[in-house]
């Protein structure tokens, strides 16, 4: 990986243009060591620190009522927002 990418635009630039023409696949680079180098160059250029998985969260599963009980459900929590703040006339 590179190590240390400053923060000037154009060093940035030209450090993922080095990396890319040195693990490029196409000229014999490993594609899954390439995908995350050049992941990790583009958000060290953005300034983000090391993404975590985004699916490390557990799941919640919600169930809504469907149908016409759905339907009636939406309805009154659209009034029920609506009358809450009325309107100035």
């Amino acid at each position: 990986m590179m190590a240390g990418v400053q923060h000037d635009p154009a060093a940035t630039r030209a450090a993922i243009r080095a990396f890319v023409r040195a693990n490029h696949p196409d000229v014999g680079g490993d594609p899954a060591v390439f995908a995350a180098g050049l992941a990790a160059l583009r958000a060290a250029q953005r300034g983000e620190p090391r993404p975590r998985d985004r699916y490390d969260a557990p799941i919640e599963v919600v169930d809504r009522p469907r149908g016409v009980r759905g339907l009636l459900h939406r309805v009154r929590a659209w009034r029920a927002r609506r009358n809450r703040c009325p309107r100035v006339r």
